[in-house]
């Protein structure tokens, strides 16, 4: 055990370590799984709906790479409404075999013209409405899709959006998109756009949605797709390369005919965007950062997102002795508690938009001597709800400027059940519909992994314009929600704080990690402010504990509520921690002395889909959580 826990907390780590063996998955026995592992050798497609998958599978029967296969998936589920839609916003994670790099892609939307935090508040405002017009960032989605394919991919826009527009003509709508129609009843009919798509039985006043399985059309959308197809026939009829006229099929969108439409719609329907926001907006390719955790390499996007929340995170488990506390043990469970407790509380303050000043303290966040400072700080006895965050600009050149704000940081507004949250003088505690909050803590995103022979890796969290979404009309296109992850004001974020151009803090956070240079994993997970606690257990079931990949996205999780949510009110909820039903009554109490307010579920992460590298055997091992409809094909 590391230092910094005392010898007594090695101690009873130790005597639970024979009780808790009986809930360790055993790595050498697949049927413990609810899945089989998914093995292949030339490709693998996964991504949350079956037909998603198939998309991209089709990609790779027709000659194309792992790109053209993420692309499809991407232009599918955004169609399939899994989740999102193509007025979303994409990020993703690309090992390029040619240069051994990983590369980002940054193709979040942007905060449109007006979108100021003076105008939020004078509406009323503590935050940006969840839900409704004014909830919308630029689009992203399509300009991401289209950079990917045309710096990586191999196919055309044609051959890749090929099986969306199929979808448009209409496909068999699944179970989980008619419940989220159906349990949005009242919101939908706020906005006529968007009744026109989502309400197929108009004259149904108690259920007007789809039925499963119902063959769901969309000829709005259609018709956008196949514009996007014909600017891109035309630029290759004049010309142009393959590139070039992908790219032709970008400009028609962010500035052109089908931007201008777009922007029609979205202000018919309230919202602020402007054809010159569109026209503004750009697509990032970035260099990610990373981490070394006991020699592998774990790649995240920075700070636009909460990606480095785990690099952050794994610094600090690195310098513990995990395997002796023994896994899911309390002490375990503990232990990630309190890392992410710190890890999160310096994303709540620290992260933001990198393209915007002030600058985030990146150098020092991912230091390994702050990870062992912020470790220090640690009560390996019991749940520390005042948990904030820390100063990484002492491990880094220049100073904190916002060291008033870290002073104030205990007097937010938080909901608490715990005994140590309801004494905190400093939250306003109130009744809780833990229902409504869960959901928000779980909203959105999808996720879609793709691999090939050839090398390339690609590991996607899209996400936004879910249901219930405005549609821009006469374009199918659904808004993005996204703008509910700023804040209006410095004292809750000062590098967040919406303005017109910048992008919100988002919760998407694809990952991927390379060992001895190679690819090694690639990963990725929905589940908003959830994402990076189940990415990091699923890597140190993975790395700790020996399990196979489906094994590691199959494992009870344990989840924190105590970080201030990214979505509505932005509520944190100190000791809030969710267990796995079997967790053992010892677990339990062992937890509950330390303070924590637990409760339990079957499934206890959103759907992981996960990509492991077998260079011994030269095979790839794909593992799709059992939570959800997440698929994958390979071969």
């Amino acid at each position: 055990m590391s230092s910094f826990a005392p010898a007594r907390l090695l101690h009873r780590a130790l005597v639970a370590v024979a009780m808790v063996l009986v809930v360790v998955p055993s790595p050498t026995d697949a049927q413990r799984t609810q899945k089989p592992v998914l093995h292949g050798s030339h490709w693998m497609a996964i991504t949350g709906k079956p037909l998603g998958a198939t998309a991209g599978a089709r990609m790779f029967h027709q000659g194309g790479n792992a790109v053209d296969a993420a692309a499809a998936m991407l232009g599918a589920t955004s169609t399939m409404w899994d989740v999102l839609s193509w007025g979303g916003e994409t990020q993703a994670l690309i090992y390029n075999p040619n240069t051994g790099k990983v590369i980002g892609l940054n193709a979040l939307g942007v905060a449109p013209t007006g979108a100021t935090a003076d105008h939020y508040r004078d509406a009323g405002h503590e935050f940006p409405p969840e839900l409704g017009p004014l909830a919308a960032v630029t689009p992203g989605t399509p300009g991401g899709l289209m950079t990917m394919l045309a710096e990586w991919g191999s196919m055309s826009l044609a051959e890749v959006l090929a099986p969306a527009i199929e979808m448009t003509e209409g496909y068999p709508i699944e179970g989980d998109a008619v419940r989220r129609i159906r349990g949005s009843q009242a919101e939908i009919r706020q906005w006529p756009s968007s009744t026109k798509v989502y309400f197929t039985h108009p004259d149904d006043p108690e259920d007007p949605g789809p039925r499963e399985g119902e063959i769901f059309r969309q000829p709005d959308l259609k018709r956008t797709l196949e514009r996007l197809v014909a600017a891109e026939a035309g630029a290759l009829a004049a010309g142009k390369n393959r590139s070039e006229a992908i790219y032709a099929a970008y400009d028609a969108f962010y500035g052109g005919d089908i931007g201008a439409d777009f922007v029609r719609g979205a202000r018919e329907a309230g919202a602020l965007i402007t054809l010159e926001d569109l026209e503004n907006w750009k697509v990032h390719i970035e260099e990610p950062v990373s981490t070394s955790y006991k020699g592998i390499d774990v790649y995240k996007l920075t700070t636009w997102v909460q990606g480095p929340v785990m690099l952050q995170a794994l610094n600090m488990v690195e310098q513990l002795d995990v395997a002796a506390m023994g896994f899911n043990s309390a002490n375990y469970l503990h232990a990630l508690y309190q890392v992410m407790n710190l890890s999160f509380a310096d994303r709540d303050f620290y992260y933001g938009d990198p393209y915007y000043p002030p600058e985030e303290p990146v150098e020092g966040l991912l230091s390994k001597d702050y990870a062992r400072a912020r470790l220090g700080e640690i009560d390996w006895e019991r749940n520390d709800p005042d948990a904030g965050p820390g100063d990484p600009y002492r491990f880094q050149e220049g100073d904190n400027p916002f060291t008033h704000y870290l002073e104030q940081w205990g007097t937010r507004k938080a909901v608490t059940t715990t005994e140590q949250g309801a004494s905190l003088s400093s939250l306003d505690t109130r009744a809780i519909d833990h229902e409504a909050l869960d959901e928000d803590f779980y909203a959105g995103t999808t996720s879609i992994q793709a691999a090939d022979r050839e090398g390339w890796v690609v590991s996607i969290t899209p996400s936004g314009g879910w249901i219930p979404a405005v549609l821009a009309d006469g374009t199918g296109i659904g808004l993005s929600q996204r703008a509910q992850s700023f804040v209006l004001d410095p004292a809750d974020n000062p590098y967040n704080v919406i303005e017109p151009g910048k992008r919100p803090r988002a919760t998407l956070t694809p990952s991927m990690a390379l060992k001895d240079g190679k690819p090694f994993l690639s990963f990725a997970v929905q589940g908003g402010d959830g994402q990076d606690q189940n990415l990091l257990q699923f890597f140190l079931n993975v790395v700790e504990w020996d399990m196979n990949v489906q094994q590691a996205v199959e494992a009870p999780n344990m989840n924190s509520f105590q970080m201030r949510g990214s979505f509505g009110m932005h509520e944190s909820r100190p000791g809030r921690m969710l267990l796995q039903d079997a967790t053992p009554p010892w677990v339990r109490t062992s937890l509950e002395g330390m303070g924590y307010d637990l409760t339990f579920a079957d499934r206890t992460s959103g759907p992981i889909n996960a990509i492991f590298f077998d260079w011994a055997q030269g095979s790839f091992w794909g593992g799709s959580s059992h939570h959800g409809d997440d698929y994958g094909i390979a071969w």
